[in-house]
C-alpha cells in the first residue's frame, strides 16, 4: 500500500478512528450489562407499575 508522504497522517486518524470506535462499542456492552443487572433487580424486588 502505497500511502505517500502522509501516511503518518492517514495511518494516526485509521488508528484514532478504530480506538474511538472501540471504545464506543465498550461503553455499550458496560451499559447493556449494568441495564441488565438493574432490570434483574427491578424483577426480583417485584417492583410494579401501578
Amino acid at each position: 500500500m502505497i500511502l505517500g508522504t502522509h501516511a503518518g497522517y492517514i495511518l494516526g486518524a485509521y488508528a484514532f478512528t478504530a480506538l474511538v470506535i472501540g471504545g464506543l462499542i465498550l461503553h455499550a456492552v458496560r451499559d447493556h450489562r449494568a441495564q441488565k443487572r438493574a432490570l434483574a433487580g427491578l424483577q426480583d424486588a417485584g417492583g410494579e407499575r401501578a
